[in-house]
């Protein structure tokens, strides 16, 4: 009996340390568990009770406005509305209804009387996606599919946005869901309706490759707006609540809420006067020429300010995805980066004859040149076994050095490259910022190629000298070109002027400003030297046709064959001008280039200079009226009298009103039977015109010579065949004399013989 009392006391005993011993693993077990939860996945599971017990809506901030440098808004962020669903509280929602609806049937089956219920009462996310998707006309797949967002690891999500940048009339249909027609009921807990933004530029494709624009989210793709996105985006504002069970806020506690930081406004050194010119001569430039694209540039060369940028053809950064198939690329992200591409910045190409302003330069700051040196042009030159061309076939024959340049000899600035040797010419490009990006503060800018002394073949130095070989941007040789105007300095283009905010009394802060770096390249002395002989360019040369009387312009032309894949392509070409004025002290520096023209006439002189005369008016005239009220100094256009005999009056005066001219009626009739001057008669902008009304007089089938010269062809035709002047042409190019002297008193149908410039050209 004892036996079996101690046989029982050692087996309890051994079940006992067992137990215990089960007992102690199960413990340890579960100390190491809770160790792991509480600190390597502390963080996910406090982010879960967080999703699961607490409400978070995102508050969007202000994105800043865009400015010219005049404070004018060019792009600004519009109130509208967003859609953003607190998960958390559209579950407890539909929780809430589910157990009230029970609970009424309930009621109800006792025989009890019940009120009837206002509005619409939603039970699940299938019920519920209709009806939202209708009223902000999204897909209801796609809103069901935000109603059931979960998180990385399958877990229900706590908060989802629906959709942003929504008009009023859509956010007031979001509002109205589970009311009924009458506003009674109430909305669905969960739903939040907040104000966003949108952005939105004010003046269409104004501008648009500068500015650039923005993705759904409001953060910049291209442009300033990718430039400057941190400073222009601001810092969102976040609200977080606790919530009870069923999805209200808790009343005993206190909300996070920190309020958004808005994002600061930009702005630029863009004046939006200069740009609607620039816009303007680049859109009627694209236009005549049938060109591939135009690129136009006004800068300050005294600061390195851009005040006006714009490429031809463009798009409307508020549908920044519209005309997108017009472009070329293989794929529909290729076409898309060529249209919103900003040529000027993004792109390099070979520059041609504007390029011997720089061998220029060099020669004279190293002094192996002067204007007593020769140089012989016989219309070609062999160098290194390759005959290379000048413009003039025939040759310009034994000339100086101004000549070469007003000439835009080929020979002569090849023999000017051999005085320079590929050494010193290497180190000029290097020292003019050639082969390194010039720093503008736009996205993506180019480097271009830049050959090395060591890479250089005597022809290389030939062809170099004169613009082929090296490719630059355009801002590379704006920038360079800005030191020949400025006396020799070199600074980084730019188009920031200042970054600002206002505090919270209104107040306008500059935050930061725009500082550019700068170098010495040049000599005042010396880039006055090169500021005359490219002033003959446009008095004497290729660039005539920009010559405004009393106004001094100092320029050049350039016409490239362009590269493709490595070979010169046949029949395509970059025709550029560049100039600045006033020569003696330049305000204002220009840039037109004109990227393969479609009509038989390719070269810079016929095909971008007549359309820096225009711009350089506006220019000249807007710059008169901001600093004198009066404007004594405007440029008035030369106008010529449009043939407006045998229209009706009214008709007649709405003819000579779009040609810049006013008018005065003699007499009662309602046709114009003769005016006064002569059709054709050359005046000034804003001239007065008279129109008979009851007399035809002497002169009713007479018209005036008019000035032709510097006139494209086509242009030449066209005025010709409105004034009843018939012609013949000889020679190519734009008119350089014409048989018939202006101003002479014709019958109509006289033949004029029209000479066209075939010798300068570039």
């Amino acid at each position: 009996m004892k036996k079996k009392i101690y046989t029982d006391k050692a087996l309890i005993k051994k079940r006992i340390s067992f137990s215990l011993f089960i007992l102690f693993g199960l413990m340890m077990i579960l100390a190491i568990r809770l160790t792991y939860i509480m600190i390597v996945k502390h963080d996910e599971y406090s982010a879960r009770a967080q999703e699961q017990w607490t409400s978070e809506v995102k508050i969007s901030a202000r994105r800043g406005k865009i400015l010219d440098t005049n404070g004018v808004e060019l792009a600004m962020s519009a109130n509208v509305y967003r859609v953003d669903l607190d998960l958390n509280s559209i579950r407890k929602y539909y929780k809430a209804n589910i157990e009230l609806k029970k609970e009424r049937e309930e009621r109800a089956a006792q025989g009890e009387k019940l009120n009837e219920i206002k509005g619409t009462l939603y039970y699940s996310n299938e019920e519920l996606a209709p009806v939202l998707a209708e009223a902000v006309g999204m897909e209801e797949e796609d809103v069901l599919k935000a109603l059931n967002t979960t998180l990385s690891d399958g877990s229900e999500a706590g908060s989802a946005t629906l959709i942003r940048r929504v008009e009023k009339d859509v956010a007031d249909k979001v509002e109205a869901i589970g009311k009924d027609s009458e506003g009674n009921g109430t909305s669905i807990t969960g739903i939040i309706v907040s104000p966003d933004t949108k952005r939105y530029y004010k003046n269409s494709n104004f501008l648009a490759h500068v500015l650039g624009t923005t993705d759904a989210d409001g953060n910049g793709l291209a442009g300033i707006e990718l430039q400057y996105n941190t400073e222009l985006s601001g810092i969102p504002g976040v609200r977080m609540a606790e919530l009870d069970r069923g999805g209200r806020d808790l009343p005993y506690t206190i909300s996070q809420y920190t309020a958004p930081i808005n994002g600061s406004d930009v702005t630029l050194t863009i004046d939006e006067n200069i740009q609607y010119f620039a816009e303007k001569v680049a859109e009627t430039c694209y236009q005549d020429n049938k060109a591939k694209a135009v690129s136009i540039t006004v800068m300050d060369p005294k600061t390195g300010e851009v005040l006006a940028m714009v490429n031809k053809p463009d798009f409307d950064p508020n549908n920044p995805r519209e005309g997108v198939d017009s472009f070329e690329g293989d794929t529909y992200s290729d076409k898309l980066q060529k249209m919103w591409r900003n040529r000027l910045v993004n792109d390099t190409f070979e520059p041609g004859s504007i390029f011997k302003v720089m061998t220029a330069l060099a020669a004279i700051e190293e002094g192996v040149v002067s204007d007593s040196d020769v140089f012989t042009c016989t219309g070609s030159m062999v160098v290194g076994g390759r005959t290379i061309r000048c413009a003039n076939v025939n040759g310009h024959g034994v000339q100086n050095f101004a000549d070469i340049i007003k000439n835009s000899c080929n020979p002569g600035f090849m023999q000017l490259g051999e005085k320079l040797g590929k050494e010193k010419l290497c180190e000029y490009i290097k020292k003019f910022g050639f082969g390194s990006k010039s720093g503008i503060d736009l996205p993506g800018e180019a480097s271009g190629i830049i050959k090395k002394p060591e890479d250089i073949s005597v022809t290389d130095l030939a062809t170099i000298s004169f613009g082929q070989t090296n490719t630059v941007s355009s801002m590379q040789y704006m920038a360079a070109f800005n030191a020949v105007a400025n006396g020799g300095t070199w600074i980084q283009p730019h188009v920031m002027k200042e970054i600002s905010h206002e505090d919270e009394n209104g107040t306008r802060v500059i935050d930061k400003t725009f500082e550019p770096e700068t170098k010495t390249i040049a000599t005042a002395e010396q880039t006055s030297e090169l500021r005359g002989y490219l002033e003959r360019v446009v008095t004497l040369g290729s660039g005539s046709g920009t010559f405004i009387e009393g106004y001094h312009i100092a320029g050049k032309t350039g016409t490239a064959q362009k590269v493709i894949n490595g070979v010169y392509q046949s029949g395509k070409y970059i025709s550029s001008f560049v100039g600045m004025a006033p020569a003696d002290d330049p305000k204002v520096t220009v840039m037109i280039t004109v990227d393969e023209p479609g009509t038989e006439l390719y070269y810079a002189g016929q095909v971008a200079v007549p359309y820096a005369k225009p711009l350089f008016t506006d220019i000249f005239n807007y710059l008169e009226s901001k600093f004198s009220d009066e404007n004594e100094n405007a440029i008035l256009r030369d106008v010529v009298i449009p043939e407006v005999r045998g229209m009706k009056v009214e008709e007649a005066k709405k003819a000579l009103e779009d040609a810049g001219l006013t008018s005065e009626v003699s007499g009662n009739g309602g046709t114009v039977k003769s005016i006064t001057p002569y059709p054709g008669y050359s005046v000034k902008e804003g001239a007065k015109v008279t129109l008979n009304t009851e007399s035809e007089g002497d002169g009713a089938n007479k018209v005036i010579m008019p000035d032709l010269s510097g006139y494209s062809i086509e242009n030449a035709k066209s005025l010709l065949d409105k004034l009843s002047i018939k012609y013949e042409i000889t020679g190519s190019g734009i008119v350089n004399s014409q048989s018939i002297p202006a101003g002479e008193l014709i019958e109509k149908g006289t033949i004029t013989k029209l000479q066209l410039q075939s010798e300068v050209k570039d």
